[in-house]
């Protein structure tokens, strides 16, 4: 099997994840990555549905096919969550050159016991953006699919694979650069932020790939202060910076070493790391052209067109 999709020319709009009910669901806003307000019950995720679900989405996500439902009991905490995206890893046929980075909401954290999340990136999902050009990237239609302006940062060196406690200024150290990049959130499953973190984690984060732009000269003098704006179609769907992800990027990535390392997965020199949706999540359609701004770096050009099996 491969673990890579393709595109293929724009359709006409077909319905996404904005055209389905909600009920009492909020919209999903800044770098939150559930919609969901109240934590969901039910039984834990087993080790033999855990592996059935993982079987699931890859399959799914090789197939460019949506899901109705959730394959699965649905997992009740970040450990199972984790050990389903653990063999989903296992199942898919690329290697991992980097991780994305979401907030958990605040009505999960005393539940769940963790500011954030993270999902694998693939390296055949890694596209380069060129400046004044396009670039596609595929969705699932009937899944789920959005834009999140991006600060990414690339490692300098592998982490200590035994060391588990990070502050942001230790991780700052393990930096080489920053980069500026639109993360195309995206799953097989319309409903996987109305579901949960845990649902989430379990299909790779909703990630679907990572674009990058430009680095950022003097990144570290100016971190605080890079802002950048999301449009769609033209309109302006969100405005923030890295100062609107929670504690910024260097934080972000402190919480991802301590848990990769606890997982067994050392982040390692090379690895991208999609810092958190700086100017919210913005849901779009196959067809649907969306614009980034980095103000005083550089822009971002994409189309969302519908993924091919592979």
């Amino acid at each position: 099997m491969s673990g890579s999709w393709g595109v293929q020319a724009p359709a006409q709009r077909t319905p996404g994840p904005r055209d389905h009910n909600p009920g009492s669901v909020k919209q999903t806003d800044k770098n939150s990555v559930t919609m969901a307000t109240n934590p969901l019950g039910g039984a834990d995720t087993s080790i033999d549905s855990g592996a059935a679900i993982a079987r699931a989405f890859v399959d799914a996500r090789i197939g460019a096919r949506a899901l109705p439902d959730y394959p699965g009991q649905i997992p009740q905490d970040m450990e199972a969550a984790y050990a389903v995206q653990d063999e989903a890893i296992r199942l898919w046929d690329d290697q991992i050159a980097g991780w994305k980075i979401g907030r958990i909401p605040d009505a999960w954290l005393e539940r769940l016991k963790a500011p954030r999340l993270t999902g694998p990136i693939f390296r055949r999902a890694v596209w380069t953006a060129v400046e004044g050009e396009v670039m596609d990237f595929p969705v699932f239609e009937g899944g789920f699919a959005a834009v999140e302006a991006e600060f990414i940062l690339k490692l300098a060196a592998d982490a200590p694979a035994d060391r588990t406690d990070w502050t942001a200024q230790d991780a700052a150290d393990l930096v080489e650069t920053l980069i500026v990049g639109v993360e195309p959130a995206g799953s097989p499953l319309a409903t996987i932020n109305v579901l949960g973190p845990p649902v989430v984690a379990s299909d790779f984060g909703n990630n679907a790939g990572l674009i990058l732009g430009q680095e950022v000269p003097d990144w570290r003098d100016r971190l605080t202060d890079l802002t950048c704006e999301t449009f769609i179609e033209g309109q302006s769907v969100g405005r923030g910076g890295a100062a609107s992800i929670p504690g910024g990027p260097l934080e972000a990535l402190a919480f991802l070493l301590g848990l990769n390392a606890r997982r067994g997965r050392p982040l390692k020199a090379g690895d991208l790391i999609s810092t958190g949706a700086a100017t919210g999540i913005h849901d779009i359609v196959a067809g649907q052209s969306s614009r980034v701004v980095f103000d005083g770096v550089g822009e971002i050009l994409c189309r969302a067109v519908p993924a091919k099996a592979a």
